[in-house]
């Protein structure tokens, strides 16, 4: 693999806001990277920086969001044709999207995954080389009661964690 800092022609390009490029070589790829993604602008960082880091390990790079039913708000009435899982499958999207303008490697996987997203981000880390998060805390009295996935996933993760602010 190899690393540059200006784009030729034949290299496929990641819109990395780090500013990487890389093109694909023949070495196979072991072990991988996830990386954690909400939409915000921690997580995009959060993958730009799991670019980074699985290109430098040769990993596969693995992405994942959370998606639920808000149980916690009871009856809520909801628009008839929302679904949280189409929701979480297009913030995949638009991130994978915003990385890759083009088509993605097939070292790149998306995994939308039902559930809390901590619990998802640390099932999805077993094993893995690095689990990255990004980090938007609720701060004060909410962030006490509340806890950050960030948090929860440095504490409880099998593997290494890292938290991009």
């Amino acid at each position: 693999m190899t690393i540059h800092t200006t784009t030729p022609p034949s290299a496929h390009v990641a819109s990395d806001p780090l500013g990487l490029h890389w093109t694909q070589d023949s070495t196979p790829r072991t072990g991988r990277v996830v990386v954690g993604v909400d939409g915000s602008d921690s997580s995009v960082l959060a993958l730009a920086r799991g670019l980074r880091i699985a290109n430098a390990l040769n990993t596969n790079l693995e992405i994942v969001t959370s998606w639920g039913y808000p149980d916690e708000f009871g009856s809520v009435p909801t628009a008839q044709n929302w679904s949280p899982q189409q929701d979480a499958i297009d913030i995949l999207n638009d991130a994978v999207h915003g990385i890759f303008p083009g088509t993605r490697p097939e070292w790149v996987s998306v995994h939308p995954r039902q559930g809390h997203a901590a619990d998802v981000l640390i099932d999805a880390g077993k094993g893995a080389e690095m689990l990255i998060v990004g980090s938007r805390g609720h701060g004060g009295i909410i962030g006490l009661l509340l806890g950050s996935v960030s948090a929860q996933c440095a504490e409880r993760a099998s593997c290494p964690v890292l938290v991009m602010h």
